[in-house]
This record gives structure tokens, C-alpha cells and sequence, in this order.
């Protein structure tokens, strides 16, 4: 798959990032919710560097990331007891059956 270079503007600056082809309005999604949360962070706090508000931008997203991830795990989770709890009622089911038909 080949890639190109799209602009993004974060803090008032523009960056030219390589892109896969089809993906770009992916990366224009990202980078609109990056430069919000680049500019509350700027807005909350006035004496930072752009380097320490990508930071806590990472972090945050890093987080962020993390609920996630640990929702899917919970997720996961519950559907595997669900399943494991519906093949133990069809196995039981089914073995009821083959004793009733002896």
C-alpha cells in the first residue's frame, strides 16, 4: 500500500506526516482531537513548553487508552462467562435428553 504526505496543524504549526493511501481523514480525525486536546492543555496551563504539553497530551491519551483497553478486558471477560455459562446449560440440556431417550 503506498502513502503520501497529508498537512496537520498542531499549535500553530504545520507538519507534513506520511499517510497510507485511504487513510487520511483517519489522521485528520486524530490530529483535530490531538490539537483539542493540545490547546486545552496550552489554555490550562500558560507556562509550558510545547514539549511538556505533548507530553501531558501523551499521557492523557495514554490513559485514555488504558480505560479502554481495560473496558474491552472487562468486556471479554463477561462474554466468555456468558458463553462458557450457555455451552454448560446446552451440554447439560443435551445430556438430559440422551438419558430421557434411554
Amino acid at each position: 500500500m503506498s502513502s503520501h504526505a497529508i498537512e496537520i496543524s498542531l499549535l500553530g504549526r504545520t507538519y507534513s506526516i506520511a499517510c497510507p493511501q485511504g487513510q487520511e481523514e483517519a489522521l485528520q480525525h486524530v490530529a483535530q482531537n490531538l490539537e483539542q486536546q493540545l490547546s486545552s492543555l496550552k489554555t490550562k496551563t500558560n507556562n509550558l513548553s510545547r514539549e511538556e504539553i505533548a507530553i501531558m497530551a501523551a499521557l492523557n491519551i495514554g490513559y485514555e487508552l488504558l480505560e479502554e483497553q481495560q473496558k474491552n478486558q472487562d468486556y471479554i471477560q463477561q462474554m466468555d462467562d456468558k458463553i462458557g455459562l450457555l455451552q454448560s446449560t446446552l451440554e447439560n440440556a443435551l445430556v438430559e435428553r440422551s438419558t430421557k431417550d434411554d
